[in-house]
């Protein structure tokens, strides 16, 4: 299986006839092992030129970009190696349709009813969140009766409102006080941990459309607007409480991540190269991490779950399926 690197230290990639090496300020090299590489998250000051971009290119590499402090910057997406005309025009089809109600239904649905699972399991352990899954339940139920996306995303901000709510009790943390979501300037640790892992998870997302016929392009819960992708964001709502927000509480609770691992200013808060290490290290255990796939009856991986989500939409585009989003089945 072809593995993701990650580059946070300051220096150059260069190409060197069919190889690529990653050379250190200090002027140490690390040979990059191109054949089985199938995405580089960047976060330091790290120079490529159009030499390397191509070689990229022809090995199918996606180059994810992120600044100092963990912000994403963009994404160096190769030329469409798997891209499809007929499933585009299907893409475009289901845009104009009421299928694009029924893909953005279907994706909110599923990012709830996990989120829902998790709450249960921590309410399981004495954690008291009775209250928010009731409403959470409730809200749940108004999901298929929206005529409009604008609609339905209101819901869909009040079920999150309502599910982050129940973070400062999940959390056991005195370090980490949090009341409310916020983004642009994240105001306290978690939500800076929460910006992160988001962002992660939106190019993890993105990486596994490439390997499809889906075009990133062409949302259905987020607009397809002058914003390049937006696929991937839809998708990214099914598996941000999966993933990503099991990895936050795992590293919290767990204290590998500390208050030293955060950077504060006047106006907000930032992770530091050694918070952005440690939760790249334990995101990556769970996408490796395999469950019992409940159809294919199989171990699968939490990144394969992504793949597999990908593929479904697919064949509901095509009128091959109707469309059910995953949701953990404990």
């Amino acid at each position: 299986m072809k593995e993701t690197v990650y580059i946070f230290n300051n220096g150059t990639v260069q190409r060197k006839d069919n190889t690529v090496f990653f050379e250190t300020e200090d002027g140490d090299k690390k040979f990059l092992p191109v054949e089985n590489i199938k995405e580089i998250f960047i976060f330091g000051e790290v120079n490529l030129n159009k030499r390397v971009l191509e070689f990229f290119t022809q090995k199918e590499i996606i180059v994810h970009f992120f600044n100092f402090y963990g912000y994403y910057v963009g994404s160096f997406y190769p030329r469409e190696h798997y891209n499809s005309g007929y499933l585009i025009v299907k893409q475009v089809n289901a845009y104009e349709s009421d299928k694009r109600l029924i893909l953005a239904k279907a994706f909110v649905e599923g990012a709830t009813k996990n989120s829902l699972k998790i709450l249960k399991y921590y309410d399981r352990r004495q954690k008291n969140l009775d209250s928010i899954i009731s409403q959470i339940e409730e809200s749940l139920f108004f999901i298929d009766n929206q005529i409009t996306i604008e609609n339905l995303m209101q819901i869909e901000g009040k079920i999150k409102q309502l599910y982050y709510s129940a973070f400062p009790m999940i959390i056991n943390n005195e370090e980490f006080a949090f009341e409310s979501r916020n983004k642009r300037p994240p105001k306290d640790y978690i939500n800076a941990l929460i910006s992160f892992s988001n962002s992660l998870i939106y190019t993890i997302c993105l990486s596994e459309i490439y390997q499809t016929h889906l075009d990133p392009r062409i949302g259905y819960l987020h607009a397809s607007n002058f914003r390049r992708f937006s696929l991937n964001l839809d998708i990214a709502e099914i598996f941000k409480p999966v993933i990503g927000d099991r990895t936050i509480f795992n590293v919290l609770n767990k204290n590998i991540i500390d208050e030293n691992d955060f950077e504060k200013d006047l106006n907000s808060i930032t992770m530091k190269p050694s918070g952005c290490k440690k939760f790249l290290e334990n995101l990556e255990e769970k996408l490796n991490q395999t469950i019992k796939h409940s159809n294919l009856h199989k171990e699968v991986s939490y990144r394969r779950l992504i793949r597999l989500e990908c593929y479904k939409i697919e064949k509901f585009l095509m009128g091959e399926s109707e469309y059910k989003p995953f949701v953990m089945d404990w």
